[in-house]
């Protein structure tokens, strides 16, 4: 609300309760004269008298009546809505609108969104997961957790992670068995590739040697990592898959890694918001949150 219109509401009630402007004044801590001015202003700008005047003492009006409960209700609701803010900006509480990744749902926010839910009793979440490429603003997510890089000036990315991608195969796949150790072994077998990730990592580099080869065109591709994760199980082929997302899978054995003397590329994580003043505490526990699980989650890596 104006903070005017409410300043001059709040005058209109005081003076209606106390039952004069001078025992109004020294309640709001204002001359008289400002609170003549005051319920002057309102009046001409209704076009009608708010109090009938006597020497002895003021009543309302008709219109002074109506005027009255409307600004107590007014002032009730403005009331309201700053505790509402004052919560949501020292307090993490209300909804908190996540969007990330859909391989994220696999089990990398289990933990911070439990985390959240169970040490502030008034957060709820509403998560959605997608892989196609996110309007931050237009969606009016509170935190969206994206990969890099990112350039958009109307968004504040925190970085989070900085996560390796590594080439994977079924364990029934002949090529878990054959011993591959250089992408020339690859060139008989289907590449699985994500859209994104095929596209932005083209080059292996030999680790030892500093050797670079460009990678094979994906036989199939998918916009969906879960799914890239799926037919490489199936036995498909070959993929290149972030490690975080299918650790549970390598340590299992179902999922072998290929040639882990070549780098196939790392991909940031980063925590984006709206570009704001400032941001709401459910946003800020949030992010607090998912760094401290991330760096978890790096610091425990295959290769780590």
């Amino acid at each position: 609300m104006n903070s005017k219109l409410t300043k001059a509401l709040q005058v209109l009630a005081r003076t209606v309760e106390t039952g004069s402007m001078s025992q109004a004044a020294l309640q709001l801590n204002m001359t008289a004269s400002a609170v003549s001015q005051q319920i002057a202003k309102l009046e001409q700008d209704i076009g009608l008298s708010l109090f009938n005047r006597s020497t002895r003492k003021q009543t309302l009006t008709e219109a002074g009546q109506i005027y009255y409960t409307t600004a107590k209700q007014l002032l009730a609701t403005a009331e309201e809505a700053q505790r509402q803010l004052e919560r949501l900006q020292n307090t993490p509480s209300g909804q908190l609108k996540l969007i990330a990744p859909i391989g994220f749902g696999g089990g990398l926010l289990s933990r911070p969104i439990k985390q959240l839910i169970e040490e502030f009793g008034e957060i709820e979440i509403d998560l959605t997961l997608t892989d196609d490429p996110v309007d931050v603003i237009a969606t009016g997510a509170d935190l969206a957790i994206c990969i890099g890089p990112l350039s958009s000036s109307n968004l504040i990315a925190r970085h989070l992670a900085k996560w390796d991608l590594i080439m994977c195969v079924d364990n029934q796949h002949p090529l878990a068995t054959k011993g591959c150790n250089h992408p020339d072994h690859l060139q008989s077998y289907s590449y699985v590739g994500h859209n994104n990730v095929s596209r932005r990592f083209t080059q292996m580099t030999h680790l030892p040697s500093g050797a670079s080869t460009t990678l094979n065109a994906p036989r199939v591709r998918v916009n969906n990592m879960q799914a890239v994760i799926q037919l490489t199980l199936d036995g498909f082929g070959y993929a290149l898959l972030p490690e975080p997302e299918v650790r549970h899978h390598l340590r299992s054995g179902k999922l072998v890694q290929l040639m882990p003397d070549w780098h196939m590329g790392s991909y940031d994580v980063y925590a984006v918001t709206p570009q704001r003043d400032s941001i709401a505490a459910k946003t800020q526990a949030a992010i607090v949150n998912l760094r401290s699980w991330f760096d978890d989650v790096s610091s425990n890596s295959i290769s780590a």
